[in-house]
């Protein structure tokens, strides 16, 4: 794995160490002397990790690392304390600062490096949901505000230990509002996390009955696991399984004995980046929903409808199995808007849509084709019984009037509807839509307000 990491210390000897380190093992490296020229840098060059020492002239380390945490431009690149200072105490206020790690000098090799491809594979995954949004938002699906859309809130976090320790820890120090589960077996475990929607899961590596580095790895390999963040203990005589954890996708750790202000800043850290991911993930999962879906209905709109055809069609020829189409056109629309304004003709387009999708089947597609105009694919059903559910959904219409919110109050409405069947052979998508609307157009032409199927 290749980065671009920034050393920052003000002691050459320190820098030229970890520089031979990092270069040894293909990493890009770039150096700064102090606080500020970090800052400087980052801002030019955005690396991909920051190694930044703490004792140095000027602004001292912690202060730089809020300064980078508190820039969105800059507060998603990671941050390792490499620093002398080894003091629980040090290790807190540097977690505090925003630091998503801290290493004591003289620095493990293994460790370090461990600890900066961990790091680096989770700004990797971060910078391309950080890619995709401002994608969307440049192509208008997604606004700064929606992609800002409210994820945060009560926590829920799962505890994998078989002492009583860390339960009596967390318990006291989590708010009232966060939810807390422990369980003590590896099938308990599973079980949870397929089960439970958690933001944290916290594993014990010294459990007497249970692999924990298996554990993790099997967590990691369920959907349900693979964006939870890991935080892992172990004992300090474990530091190669440590190491072997981060390797596998554990995303912190701390040792026992429990430093309980340091197990408090170590949750929140990765609880704060798992709601970023979080957020991250809800805008592009809006915006994916605004590019398939129809704004004024919540059907889904002609360019998905278009795409979803030809893949049924395909299905359709390798499963052997019906496919039909109906194009549904509301009676005298223009009529609507024309007399009663856009507003209400816009009321009469979202209730026909809520009752389209209400008179249909859950495996059954509806779209807003254009206008007036609605698609419904039926997949596995033949031209009979799509005809009886057209049936249905038009004389639901003509039964019941639309309620609008101006006089008269109510307005009777009317739909034509033309059916087409996928004949197989050469058939394709524009062939069974062609053959749909000249059903609809013989409907329209031959008195409205009825269902024809077409005689293919």
């Amino acid at each position: 794995m290749s980065a671009r990491v920034l050393v920052v210390d003000d002691v050459g000897a320190n820098v030229r160490l970890l520089e031979a380190i990092l270069t040894a093992n293909y990493f890009q490296v770039t150096t700064a002397s102090g606080g500020l020229e970090c800052l400087a840098k980052m801002e030019a060059e955005s690396p991909d990790i920051v190694l930044l020492d703490v004792m140095m002239p000027g602004i001292d380390g912690f202060e730089v690392c809020r300064r980078i945490k508190s820039n969105p431009l800059m507060a998603h690149i990671p941050v390792v304390m490499v620093t002398a200072l080894g003091r629980p105490s040090d290790r807190v206020t540097g977690l505090e600062a925003g630091a998503d790690d801290f290493l004591t000098k003289p620095v493990d090799d293994i460790a370090l490096l461990a600890r900066v491809r961990s790091l680096v594979r989770q700004k990797i995954m971060v910078d391309e949901l950080r890619l995709r949004e401002s994608t969307a938002q440049r192509v208008g699906l997604l606004s700064p505000a929606d992609s800002g859309a409210g994820i945060l809130g009560p926590s829920r976090i799962l505890l994998i230990e078989d002492k009583r320790e860390l339960a009596d820890i967390l318990a006291q120090i989590l708010p009232a509002s966060d939810a807390l589960s422990s369980v003590q077996t590896f099938e308990d475990a599973m079980a949870s996390v397929r089960e439970g929607n958690f933001d944290l899961i916290l594993v014990s590596l010294t459990m007497s009955s249970v692999d924990g580095l298996r554990l993790c790895s099997q967590i990691r390999a369920l959907s349900e696991g693979r964006h939870v963040p890991i935080l892992a203990v172990s004992s300090q005589d474990q530091r190669s399984k440590l190491t072997q954890a981060l390797e596998i996708g554990v995303n912190d750790y701390l040792t026992r004995p429990v430093d309980r202000n340091e197990l408090v800043a170590r949750v929140r850290t990765q609880l704060r980046k798992k709601h970023y991911s979080d957020r991250l993930r809800h805008g592009l999962q809006l915006s994916f929903e605004m590019a398939i879906t129809d704004e004024l209905t919540g059907l889904h709109n002609r360019r998905f409808m278009s795409h979803h055809l030809d893949s049924l069609i395909e299905s359709s020829k390798h499963l052997n199995k019906p496919l039909t189409l109906a194009i549904m056109d509301i009676d005298l629309f223009k009529s609507v808007n024309d007399t009663h304004g856009h507003d209400i003709g816009d009321e009469v387009l979202k209730e026909v849509g809520r009752r389209v999708t209400a008179n249909v089947r859950e495996s059954d597609l509806a779209c807003r084709y254009g206008g007036e105009e609605f698609v419904v694919i039926l997949p596995d059903t033949s031209l009979a019984i799509s005809s009886s559910i057209a049936e249905r959904l038009r004389r639901n219409l003509e039964t019941t009037p639309i309620e609008i919110s101006r006089e008269p109050g109510k307005l009777g409405i009317t739909m034509s509807i033309g059916i087409a069947a996928f004949t197989g052979g050469d058939d394709k998508a524009t062939d069974l839509l062609h053959r749909a609307d000249q059903a609809l157009y013989h409907a329209k032409h031959t008195g409205r307000n009825r269902v024809v199927a077409d005689a293919a």
